[in-house]
């Protein structure tokens, strides 16, 4: 009886344990399978997070306004591209403070304030240095729904554009009127002395006469270049583009204006193929080699020499060169002289006369070309003013023509 009930028992027992131990084995595989989804959900987790912070950065980085996003501790979060840009930052920002990464104490104050004042509108800024410019911030802080600080987000808006036009209609409203007054004040005062009685004379009424006559042209080329300037900027301008031989355009040019040069002594040199044709409005053309013929003339040695040379220097591009062997252009000018009403020397300038455009125009006739114009600077032969033309097509119908 006993060994029989042994059996049943260690049956009994072996049976139970292998029972348990399926059960153990679906437990383990059930846990498996826990684990493999939880590791499949915090990738796509991770995935969702990674996600998100690319669409966040490619939704920053289209802006064309600057943007920073700061801790509550003041360290950088984000920086888009457009800021990197705004104030030439080159090294990667994000994880320092505010005031190491930008080295801008207006910017770290600003961060300060918002924290406590919650938004700050139309913060104006201007930085200093190699690459100056006017920015207006607009920062607000990042707060939870229970009012605690999370940090702050600061927008930039570049208004360099628009205060540099803001100086350059400041400035050209300010050399217009003083290029008007002046005549007209001349103008005034001869008036007033002949009715005062200097009229009676002859010779006082002849020479005030000519200084009226003289300063009325001074203000009538004024208006002229004024409107010249406008229709070329504002892309108006009549342009009839038509193949142009260059050397009869050189030869008539300098012919026209021989008279002045006679009056200094300057002979004229050109130097060009016989053959060189460029597609160009011939007025506009002739424009551009007198007001740079008239320059050499005017700040040219008495009896200097001035060259006018051209060259193809690939299929397409001609360039033409005027140099004269007066001082020269500076280095630190040869960028501005093209400016409106620049001058180099603003006492000899209008003791010369001229309206103080006729660079502009050039520059402005020049692109309008689809050229280039450029100072070289100062050489042992003077001044030498560059600029580019495009080159008649050969299979052109029309006949090239020389300026008329």
């Amino acid at each position: 009886m006993w060994p029989s009930l042994a059996i049943i028992i260690l049956t009994g027992a072996l049976v139970l344990h292998l029972w348990w131990y399926r059960r153990f084995l679906q437990a383990q595989r059930r846990c498996a399978a826990l684990d493999s989804e939880l590791a499949g959900l915090r990738v796509l987790q991770t995935g969702a997070a990674t996600g998100a912070e690319a669409e966040r950065s490619a939704l920053f980085n289209s802006m064309v306004e600057g943007v920073l996003v700061a801790d509550s501790n003041g360290r950088i979060l984000f920086v888009n591209d457009a800021l990197r840009e705004m104030i030439n930052l080159s090294v990667d920002p994000v994880g320092r403070t505010i005031i190491e990464a930008l080295r801008m104490h207006e910017i770290d104050s600003l961060a300060e304030r918002v924290m406590t004042e919650s938004r700050i509108s139309g913060f104006e800024l201007e930085l200093q240095g190699t690459h100056p410019g006017f920015f207006e911030v607009n920062a607000a802080a990042v707060r939870d729904l229970n009012g605690a600080n999370h940090g702050v987000i600061l927008v930039f808006h570049d208004l360099t554009r628009v205060r540099n036009l803001e100086n350059t209609r400041r400035d050209f409203v300010a050399n217009v009127s003083h290029e008007l007054r002046t005549p007209l004040a001349l103008i005034k005062g001869c008036v007033e002395t002949l009715l005062d009685g200097a009229r009676e004379d002859p010779k006082a009424c002849s020479r005030f006469l000519e200084i009226i006559l003289k300063h009325s042209d001074r203000l009538e080329f004024l208006i002229n270049d004024l409107l010249t300037i406008s229709e070329l900027e504002s892309g108006r301008a009549p342009m009839h583009f038509g193949p142009v031989e260059l050397r009869p355009l050189f030869e008539q040019v300098c012919e026209e204006i021989r008279a002045k040069a006679d009056t200094k002594g300057v002979r004229f040199q050109i130097e060009l193929a016989s053959d060189l044709t460029v597609k160009a409005d011939v007025d506009r053309l002739r424009q551009v080699l007198v007001n740079l013929l008239d320059n050499a003339i005017k700040y040219g040695p008495t009896g200097g020499l001035t060259w006018v040379c051209a060259r193809g220097i690939d299929d397409t591009t001609v360039e033409v060169r005027v140099i004269d062997d007066g001082p020269g252009i500076p280095p630190d000018a040869a960028e501005r002289v093209f400016e409106r009403f620049f001058r180099l020397d603003q006492a000899r300038t209008r003791e010369l006369g001229g309206t103080g455009l006729g660079l502009s125009i050039v520059k402005h006739i020049v692109q309008s070309h689809s050229g280039r114009v450029w100072v070289e600077p100062a050489t042992s032969r003077g001044s030498e003013f560059c600029f580019t033309l495009p080159k008649a097509p050969a299979e052109s119908d029309s006949s090239p023509r020389s300026g008329e």
